[in-house]
């Protein structure tokens, strides 16, 4: 499977690459939504999973949730946003934009793989 990192925070995608990496994941990053678009376009390649920060420079993370669910090939890519972003009206905004979860950070490595056990990206029970 392959997974996507974007998020401005090079110590976040460490951590979230480690942890996808751990689950059997090949694992690109980017920067912010725009890099990420731009990788995604030049490779061909469309991620299994996409863990997208809100806050980031030159494309945010509810931007590129817009902008991916506008590219048919991406239609299908699973996206869950890791941000601090707390506010209800925000994850229901990013969830209406075709966000397919929403993590508070900060979190821990079982509450994300239990969400991916939920989207089906990985078996139920695995644990860090």
């Amino acid at each position: 499977m392959l997974g996507i990192v974007i998020d401005d925070s090079r110590a976040m995608r460490k951590i979230l690459r480690g942890l996808l990496a751990d689950l059997g994941f090949e694992v690109l990053e980017a920067g912010n939504g725009r890099e990420a678009l731009d990788l995604l376009q030049s490779t061909g390649r469309v991620p299994d999973l996409a863990l997208v920060d809100w806050n980031m420079p030159v494309m945010n993370g509810l931007e590129f949730v817009i902008e991916a669910r506008k590219i048919t090939e991406m239609r299908q890519m699973t996206l869950m946003m890791v941000t601090t972003e707390s506010e209800h009206g925000q994850i229901v905004r990013a969830l209406a934009a075709g966000a397919h979860e929403y993590v508070i950070k900060p979190f821990t490595r079982d509450g994300i793989i239990d969400k991916l056990a939920l989207l089906g990206l990985v078996p139920v029970g695995v644990s860090s």
